[in-house]
């Protein structure tokens, strides 16, 4: 798939996490992408620990997705907008 369709599947599953996750968040659209490619990776390895994945598959997009929202929970708790 390469860095370019990493990048554009990162993209979707951010879109889609902060979809699932309304309200106002401290990030732009670069956050997106990174919380999706982050996201994804953490679905992966998440996703082999619980025994879905092979050591040399990759991650589904719904595990993708679960690993972008937990980023997001994450992110929105540590970085908090100014009131």
């Amino acid at each position: 798939m390469g860095i370019i369709g990493t990048i554009i599947f990162g993209l979707v599953v951010g879109i889609v996490a902060k979809l699932m996750m309304p309200g106002k968040d401290p990030g732009g659209i670069i956050i997106t992408i990174i919380l999706g490619i982050v996201g994804s990776v953490v679905g992966r390895w998440l996703g082999q620990a619980l025994g879905f994945y092979g050591a040399d598959d990759a991650a589904g997009f719904l595990m993708s997705l679960v690993g972008a929202v937990l980023l997001l929970a994450l992110y929105r708790m540590m970085v908090k907008r100014p009131a």
